[in-house]
């Protein structure tokens, strides 16, 4: 049903390959449109976007080390680190 299809990176201008395994991975996700970005500009513009993003200094519930979050910690719902919010998230 789909077939790989070669598209223009909007950012560096270089071609790259929309395989049909992410056609179809983009079908069932709902999105619309086709990426813009190959994949290295898509990974810089990721990290550019962390990088500005002012982070926040908090207590993980489960181990009490120091957790480090991309939003203001409330009392109201626990603060994991990134070890444990991948337990809990599993």
């Amino acid at each position: 049903m789909y077939e790989d299809k070669t598209l223009v990176c909007k950012d560096c201008g270089q071609e790259f390959v929309f395989t049909a395994g992410e056609q179809e991975f983009y079908a069932e996700k709902g999105f619309q449109n086709e990426p813009q970005r190959c994949k290295e500009c898509r990974a810089k513009k990721k990290s550019a976007l962390r990088e500005g993003r002012e982070m926040y200094t908090a207590v993980c519930a489960d181990c009490g080390k120091e957790a480090k979050v991309p939003f203001v910690p409330k009392n109201d719902r626990p603060i994991y680190c990134s070890e444990c919010y991948a337990l809990h998230k599993n």
